[in-house]
């Protein structure tokens, strides 16, 4: 089951640095090409979408079968591994948002900026007109 985590970790690192790079001012020549890789990708990264619904129900089904762990009912050690299934659960449901998150923003700016450049090709050509 890490692989996925793995997996889900590396897009959501993947779709932040695309956002940095299509944000980030001074990048002009490089956006053109940039936009192009990104609006390719789009589709394939939209796959995130169910992987993350899969493994929050993951993560639903192992809160729901965990046994609990309530006043002097469990060891030590049982409390401590309670614990850390309940921290090892939210750092990943932490990572499933960040990730949806993160592909909805590039998904957004990749919109914008594309819609920019039409903006701009259009003003070209009016001036042209002139």
């Amino acid at each position: 089951m890490a692989l996925e985590w793995v997996v889900l970790g590396y897009a959501a690192a993947a779709e932040a640095i695309m956002v940095i790079l299509l944000t980030m001012p001074g990048l002009d020549g490089l956006r053109k090409g940039l936009v192009a890789v990104t609006r390719n990708l789009l589709k394939p990264f939209l796959s995130i979408v169910p992987l993350c619904l899969f493994l929050l129900m993951d993560i639903y089904w192992k809160y729901e079968t965990m046994p609990s762990c309530d006043g002097d009912s469990c060891t030590p050690s049982e409390h401590l591994r309670h614990q850390k299934s309940m921290m090892k659960s939210q750092r990943n449901a932490l990572l499933i948002a960040a990730a949806l998150v993160f592909y909805w923003i590039l998904y957004s700016v990749t919109h914008l900026v594309v819609k920019i450049e039409q903006l701009n090709q259009r003003i070209e050509r009016l001036k042209s007109k002139d």
